[in-house]
Parts: structure tokens; sequence; C-alpha cells
């Protein structure tokens, strides 16, 4: 069965401006949800004295703090809580002691740190600089691997990609960190794979097809290629719902980002990258 992507391509623009548009407000009036990492908070690396103090109830008791807790080594615990904004320096020796004071002499500690807000907004700058370093990149390659409306295409896709990928974690509350990095470039990425995998078939088949009309052309080219880039995706999906439920709370973030980012582009792979070629002559483009 021959699937008619270019039939949808108008209702594809209107979509992608109504997601624009409320990534864009979303950023504007929520912002992101600033992890420890960026926002600054306390790490403390402990061992329960007792196999009978486990994780779950050094969660429960920590509650209050909403807390992040994470199983590293063999029997030590990461324990992640976030300060109020514009913690002084006493504030947060307060809350450290606190924390030393509910878990008392459950736990030993392996060492304190304090990310304060100046350490925050350096990995902040860090991360930021990272991004645009990786798009910068990216869009070089682009030029260099394409010319024309493959450009141009991959283009607006690659932009529509990062924002989206903004525009989820706003939208959807998630926790935004150093992890949070990884995933935007990594589904970028995965995003980039797709689009070349796709216009390597459309170049092959305009070579073929000389008088083919190129909406008919694009449609051949992506339902040839669906079948590789549907099992792809799945695939990579099928591992995903793996770490959310068996990955532990501090990898339900992960899973959820990385799950949006290849539905995410899986769709503008399919769509816009290929959408936008429909308004170019191809079979004038050399590259």
């Amino acid at each position: 069965m021959k699937l008619h992507f270019m039939k949808y391509r108008k209702l594809s623009y209107w979509i992608s401006g109504i997601l624009v548009a409320l990534s864009i407000v979303s950023l504007a009036t929520r912002g992101l949800n600033y992890g420890i990492d960026f926002a600054g908070g306390i790490s403390m690396e402990v061992t329960p004295t007792t196999p009978e103090y486990t994780i779950d109830k050094m969660r429960a008791a920590l509650a209050p703090f909403s807390p992040e807790l994470q199983t590293v080594g063999d029997n030590s615990i990461l324990v992640r809580v976030g300060l109020p904004k514009g913690a002084t320096d006493a504030e947060q020796n307060v809350r450290v002691a606190e924390i030393k004071n509910i878990l008392g002499d459950n736990v030993q500690y392996s060492q304190v740190q304090i990310v304060g807000p100046k350490i925050g907004g350096e990995l902040v700058r860090g991360g930021i600089l990272a991004i645009l370093v990786s798009f910068v990149l990216m869009s070089v390659y682009i030029w260099i691997r394409y010319r024309g409306g493959y450009a141009v295409g991959s283009f607006v896709s690659l932009v529509l990609d990062f924002i989206l990928m903004f525009g989820f974690f706003s939208v959807a509350g998630l926790e935004f960190n150093q992890t949070s990095i990884a995933v935007i470039l990594m589904g970028i990425g995965y995003s980039i794979n797709d689009k070349v995998v796709n216009y390597d078939r459309i170049d092959e088949n305009i070579k073929k097809y000389h008088k083919m009309p190129m909406n008919d052309l694009i449609d051949l080219s992506v339902n040839e290629m669906l079948h590789r880039t549907l099992m792809t995706s799945i695939s990579t999906i099928l591992a995903m719902v793996g770490l959310y439920f068996f990955g532990g709370v501090m990898l339900k973030d992960f899973a959820i980002a990385m799950t949006f980012s290849i539905v995410m582009g899986t769709l503008t792979s399919i769509y816009i990258s290929n959408v936008v070629l429909y308004h170019f002559n191809l079979r004038d483009t050399k590259y």
C-alpha cells in the first residue's frame, strides 16, 4: 500500500506552526524546569549502615525535599536535593543539617557538595554553548552535504527539531539538566541521520524517474524507506519503554524525552524536510 504523504503537506505546515508557537509561548511564560545541575542544590554520596535501610525508605524520609536518589557503585546512594532560588550560604548549611538530621545514623557520608547558583549558571552557559556549537556544526555539515532545496529542507527541519525539543521540556515540565542536553543532541543527531537516508533515496529516484511529478516521486521515496524508518524508530522506542518501567526513577524523564525526540525526528523527516523539497526544482540541483 502506497501512502500519499504530500497530500497533507499544507496540513503539516499548519501543525508545525502551531507546535512552534506553543513551544515559544511555553518557553516565554513557563521557562524550563532547571534541575540541580543548573539551579543549584545539595549533592551527597551516602552508604546505608544496614541493609534494611533501602533507597525507598530513604526517599520516603526525604520526601518533603523532593529528592533525587540514584544507586552508585555497589552500596552507595547519590542523594540530590534542590535549594530555594537565591539561597544564602547560611540557608544552604541549614538544609544540609536538616537532611543529616533526618538520615541520622542510618548512613555514612562519603562526600557532601553544594552546587551554588554561580556554578549552576556556569553549567547553563556551558550547556547552551554545547547546543549552539552542535547546531552550527550540523548546519555546516548540511550545507557541505547538500545544496539548494536539500539544504533548505534539512536546515528548516533542524531548526524545528531544536525548538520542539526545548518546547517539549517546557510544556511537559520535565527536569532540564545536563542529561537533557545529551538527550536533545542525541535526538537531533537521530533526526538528521533519518533525513540523510531519505534524501539519498529521493536523489536516487530523481535520476531514475526523469518525468515523474515531484509529489509522486517524494511519496515513492518515502514509502520505499518507510519500513526501515519505522523499524528503527520502533526498536529504539521499545528500548525506552524498558528504561521507563525498569530503569528506576532517575531514568524516567530520560526515557520520556528520548521517546519524544524519536517520534519528532521521524515525523519531521517524513513530512517537514521532504515537504520543503516540493517547492524546489530538484532535477536542476547538484550536490
